[in-house]
């Protein structure tokens, strides 16, 4: 009775695997075949749950903050005056103490932040709306002086000015007026978009404060989840990969907003010496513009050099070469120094993260997307490695860069440097490694079982291999 049991039992999960693997692949094709549909969904979601995505974020920014005061300076502080740490209750207060010297001091340094340095960039952009018109009028003057020594250019200039000229006029007098009543709605919306997004950072603050006041809790549920769901083997590893995560994400972000606090105010000191225009607002843009990797420093530099240029042409050729050398300082010196090699990326593999998650995501795809893109790659790297130590080859990548094949015995066989300088030239090298590889056997009794001509082909082939072989040895 009993192995019937287990037959029927065995049956029973062929069938529900079975129907889970249909229902899967159903699933998948309503969502390629309404992709838009879903993703607008997937959308709603994200922004019903932005209070709560917003107030993780927070969590996890603050938690080494947090953390620093109760176990580096309360705890300590606990035990010298001899007040006991170990009770559930002083556990809360020492946490609760905690929380709110980290969120006092989170306050105090925006508090700060936006009533001296915001206060200085709405001044400076007052002063760039009142003086606009001068700074237009310099340079018209500036140009003018170019072109006066030049009468070819001059000519050639005012035609495309005039062409130009009349396009721009004639589109703002068709779009432009006719499309202000859809302006003003947007503005309008753009408006309430910015209340709500205020609202929910204000939300976000308060959930952050929950999680950490029960981090510990949330994780050992998160734990008891995986172990409950997975096998203990890939539970361990799934937590590994967790752990790894944070240890990307924390050591990649809080060293991105150390490096650019000291750009940002090398930035400040280095224009103030100069006496370069508006050092406060530009210094703000360039320091939170460098926390994108790569082009944070196009994107923040290019429009402050324009502004510049616009009002004094010299001190925007100065800024220009002050920003190549804050880079290549941060970029060579500073940077790793930080950072180090705190994602394990190359260049190029920075590079492909930032673009496409960029694409996808926009402003948070450039910031998360290079930490993102690591965690993917040592995935993708551990699996391959675990792949290549079961069939017992070597996990170096040095070993695999000239390979030309691995033979029956797992000797690894090199190209040569003459092969590696003429693979893209002579063709006729390449058929005579594989002419070698044929077996004599193969090439005797493979060719009773073709027509005459292929034989006589065969053995002409051979006979030219065999020839030029003998050519070499010479």
């Amino acid at each position: 009775m009993e192995p019937e049991i287990k037959k029927n039992s065995h049956y029973v999960k062929w069938g529900i695997t079975a129907f889970l693997v249909l229902a899967a692949v159903v699933v998948f094709a309503l969502i390629i075949s309404n992709f838009t549909s879903v993703f607008a969904w997937i959308e709603r979601c994200l922004k019903v749950c932005s209070p709560i995505i917003i107030g993780l974020v927070f969590a996890y920014i603050l938690t080494p903050i947090c953390n620093f005061f109760e176990n580096g300076i309360l705890i300590p502080l606990y035990k010298k005056l001899k007040i006991q740490t170990d009770t559930h209750g002083a556990k809360k207060r020492l946490r609760a103490l905690a929380i709110l010297i980290t969120m006092f001091l989170t306050f105090y340094l925006l508090y700060i932040f936006f009533y001296i340095v915001l206060k200085e960039v709405i001044a400076s952009v007052q002063s760039i709306i009142l003086q606009f018109p001068i700074y237009i009028q310099n340079l018209e003057e500036w140009g003018d002086k170019i072109l006066k020594n030049n009468s070819t250019f001059e000519e050639y200039f005012t035609t495309i000015s005039n062409k130009y000229y009349e396009e721009i006029n004639r589109w703002f007098n068709k779009n432009f007026v006719s499309q202000s009543t859809d302006l003003l709605s947007t503005v309008s919306s753009g408006v309430f978009g910015v209340a709500k997004g205020i609202w929910n950072v204000v939300i976000g603050f308060i959930v952050s404060v929950y999680v950490l006041g029960a981090k510990e809790t949330f994780a050992g549920q998160a734990k008891k989840i995986v172990y409950s769901f997975c096998k203990r083997d890939r539970a361990n590893q799934i937590l590994e990969d967790f752990r790894y995560a944070n240890r990307i994400f924390g050591a990649f972000i809080s060293g991105k907003l150390i490096d650019s606090l000291i750009i940002g105010i090398l930035c400040f000191i280095l224009m103030s010496i100069l006496k370069i225009n508006y050092p406060v607002l530009i210094s703000v843009v360039i320091g939170v513009t460098n926390i994108i990797p790569f082009f944070g420093p196009f994107i923040g530099g290019i429009p402050c050099a324009l502004l510049i240029l616009v009002i004094s042409p010299i001190n925007g050729l100065k800024f220009i070469l002050l920003i190549l050398l804050l880079q290549q300082f941060d970029g060579n010196i500073l940077g790793p120094k930080i950072l180090g090699e705190s994602t394990g990326l190359s260049s190029f593999w920075v590079l492909f993260s930032i673009t496409l998650f960029g694409a996808y995501f926009g402003v948070i795809g450039m910031l998360i997307g290079c930490p993102t893109f690591a965690l993917i790659y040592a995935s993708i790297r551990r699996k391959v490695i675990k792949n290549l130590e079961e069939k017992h080859l070597p996990t170096g990548t040095s070993q695999y860069v000239y390979l030309e094949e691995i033979d029956g015995t797992g000797q690894f066989k090199q190209l040569t440097e003459e092969d590696r300088r003429n693979s893209r030239k002579n063709e006729k090298s390449v058929q005579k490694r594989r002419l070698r590889k044929i077996p004599k056997e193969e090439t005797d009794d493979g060719a009773t079982d073709k027509s005459g001509t292929d034989k006589s082909r065969t053995e002409n082939v051979v006979s030219k291999a065999g020839a030029d072989n003998n050519e070499e040895e010479s």
